[in-house]
């Protein structure tokens, strides 16, 4: 799958091993790969912001920034993971896999901190520069996409002077095996938005997306306009 033979295999297995398929030790610690991925976002992160700062050297911090979130996100990953095939070799609860569909970018994040600690920082840089972003990513099509709904609505409420809030919390629905959650966006106080996902920054996103989809800016400013000289 990344074209080299690993010096310490039980790295690799751990990081394909899902929380909801621990093994459990006989001192009661669970096994899993969480401690993997934790480190391997770190890693992809320094090594994304490596490769965007290159890739990018007339542009600024918030082009960069932004681009980064998108290659870094949960979603992005997910397919990363897919299309090199390592969802095929996740080790998880069957009725756990269903419910939370990013195990597979979370899996991809355990195995770059594997490789990061079986082979070090200069070899996981080529092989996710050379070996898989070049594959698997389109940075002209992630430039033109938008996907953080969240900070662009923030952005437009702070430069119009206006109060943000997400009301978030669990959906009606929630449970162990089926996290939902559910979030409103409050402008000025008035309820603007509404969305759910499986956590509460894609709840939060969607709910921006969904004031993102049905109205412009100046949609939006003639709205809050008119809210405005309601309440003077």
């Amino acid at each position: 799958m990344f074209g080299f033979i690993p010096n310490n295999i039980e790295l690799y297995k751990l990081a394909l091993i899902h929380k909801s398929a621990s093994l459990v030790l006989e001192d009661g610690r669970a096994i899993n790969n969480e401690r993997l991925e934790f480190l391997g976002d770190a890693v992809i992160e320094a090594v994304t912001s490596d490769y965007l700062f290159i890739e990018y050297p007339d542009r600024d911090e918030g082009f960069l920034t932004q681009l980064r979130s998108k290659i870094v996100s949960r979603q992005s990953l997910n397919v990363l993971a897919v299309n090199i095939g390592l969802d095929r070799h996740v080790i998880s609860n069957g009725s756990t896999s269903v419910t939370q569909k990013h195990i597979y970018g979370d899996a991809f994040e355990a195995m770059i901190g594997a490789v990061y600690l079986d082979q070090g920082y200069e070899f996981v840089n080529r092989l996710l520069i050379n070996r898989i972003y070049f594959r698997h990513l389109s940075l002209d099509e992630l430039t033109e996409s938008e996907t953080d709904f969240k900070s662009r609505l923030i952005e437009w409420c702070q430069k119009n002077r206006h109060k943000i809030a997400f009301r978030t919390g669990y959906d009606k629905e929630y449970s162990a095996n089926h996290p939902v959650f559910y979030s409103t966006v409050l402008v000025d106080g008035m309820e603007v938005g509404h969305g759910s996902g499986d956590s509460k920054k894609e709840a939060e996103q969607h709910a921006a997306f969904s004031v993102a989809q049905y109205m412009s800016d100046e949609q939006c400013a003639t709205l809050l306009d008119r809210v405005d000289r309601l309440t003077q």
